[in-house]
């Protein structure tokens, strides 16, 4: 506790330098690496993250200590050759994109181990922490290197927010984009650059190995909660941020350990409670809908069965004459019953099963449903009558009433489906 306390009071003032980094550092990937992962490019940013170390290191080689000036400008050229390269080799040659990515950040990586290598073998005093840009040491960062780094995630999160429409016509529409007058060509090369420079300021803090989860992984956990563009930039930030803090938080408690791994487990565990509990399009929230709807189709399946009964003059089913339509689904069938009993649409008296009132009023709505959608598909469709009855039977169930004076209006109120069985409206004649 005299440890949180210490560090979230900001005590000391380098700590709250290190948080204002960590912050504008995960605003600022998140806000990339969202559009990025929107445009299916999340693997270049992986290629990026690890092609920068060689030029970290030619930075420090050419300055013989860790000037960041040196050592970010060094990046920038490293990860924009990268860049380049990944996009020539594309161009002109018949290699994928996943081949030319995976060679890039092997090659770069590889030279850039090569170059550290000989740095430490060297005796230069000042290589001292050189190699945590590998893994990441959020706490390490100085007053100075807030200046340079915060100032880089100020420009990218500026430069996003006001030229969002532009990023998002070369995210979702580059063509449109190119066909009415935007310069396309222009604006990849600026977001590539957004996208080098994001990476850049995330060596100290996240390291090169795991920058790609920072840029990847805040918009792919926030897609799970939703579709809006500048909800999402929010959503993924605010994730960035959040993993970004803790895992600076756990790595003063615990000087040993690295940051980089802390913030991408925080940002996995968010990224996993995404997964399963987001409203939606979670996994839990979606399997809820799905047994819900099953739910719902063979209660409807089942007033359906109790009007057909009427049709043929029969008020009551029993309920053995239910457990036989719906083979294998006893259990289903008992559960439906008591629903629909608890809805008010159906009673039991021994062993018959009645619909209410309310009752006929609905197994007479998804039987018209049924039937309309079938005269539809016969003849708008010029699907044949023995072939239309599975479609029915599934969109029956989520046909709105919008969509059910549509098809009356358009197929003149029809009275009979093309099994010529009657379109029910009342029940008058029942």
């Amino acid at each position: 506790m005299e440890d949180f306390l210490y560090f979230f009071t900001f005590q000391d003032s380098s700590i709250a330098f290190v948080v204002i980094g960590i912050t504008l550092l995960g605003l600022g990937s998140a806000y990339v690496g969202t559009y990025s992962f929107l445009d299916k490019k999340a693997l270049l940013g992986d290629a990026i993250s690890h092609a920068v170390l060689p030029g970290i290191c030619l930075g420090f080689i050419l300055a013989g200590e860790k000037d960041p000036i040196f050592i970010v400008g060094g990046a920038f050229l490293s990860g924009a050759l990268a860049t380049f390269l990944t996009s020539w080799i594309r161009t002109n040659t018949k290699l994928s994109e996943d081949a030319i990515i995976a060679s890039i950040l092997s090659i770069f990586f590889g030279f850039g181990v090569v170059l550290l290598t000989v740095i430490q073998k060297s005796g230069n005093p000042e290589m001292a922490g050189l190699n945590q840009f590998i893994f990441g040491n959020a706490i390490a960062i100085l007053e100075e290197d807030l200046y340079i780094y915060g100032g880089l995630a100020v420009l990218i999160i500026i430069s996003l927010s006001l030229f969002q429409k532009e990023f998002s016509l070369l995210v979702f529409n580059p063509d449109y984009g190119k066909a009415i007058g935007y310069p396309m060509g222009t604006i990849r090369l600026i977001f590539n650059v957004l996208m080098i420079l994001a990476v850049v300021i995330g060596i100290q803090a996240i390291g090169v190995v795991l920058m790609a989860a920072l840029l990847i992984t805040p918009g792919a956990a926030a897609r799970f909660w939703t579709d809006r563009l500048h909800k999402l930039l929010l959503i993924a930030g605010l994730f960035s941020v959040i993993s970004g803090i803790i895992g600076t938080y756990i790595s003063f408690v615990l000087p040993q350990m690295p940051t980089g791994p802390w913030v991408v487990v925080c940002l996995s565990l968010l990224a996993l409670i995404s997964f399963l509990f987001a409203p939606k399009k979670g996994v839990l929230s979606r399997s809820i809908s799905r047994k819900n709807y099953l739910n719902k189709t063979h209660r409807d399946h089942l007033l359906k069965a109790l009007h057909h009964g009427l049709e043929n003059g029969k008020k009551y089913l029993s309920i053995e004459e239910i457990y036989e339509s719906f083979p294998f689904q006893k259990q289903k069938s008992k559960q439906s019953i008591n629903d629909l009993i608890k809805k008010g649409l159906i009673t039991k008296n021994q062993n018959l099963i009645i619909l209410t009132n309310e009752g006929k009023s609905e197994s007479k709505r998804i039987v018209r449903l049924h039937r309309l959608w079938e005269l539809y598909l016969n003849e708008y469709m010029n699907i044949a009558p023995d072939h239309v009855h599975d479609t029915a039977e599934k969109l029956e169930h989520i046909l709105t009433p919008e969509v059910e004076a549509l098809l009356e209006k358009k197929m003149n109120f029809p009275k009979l489906d093309p099994h010529q069985e009657n379109i029910p409206r009342d029940y008058d004649d029942l």
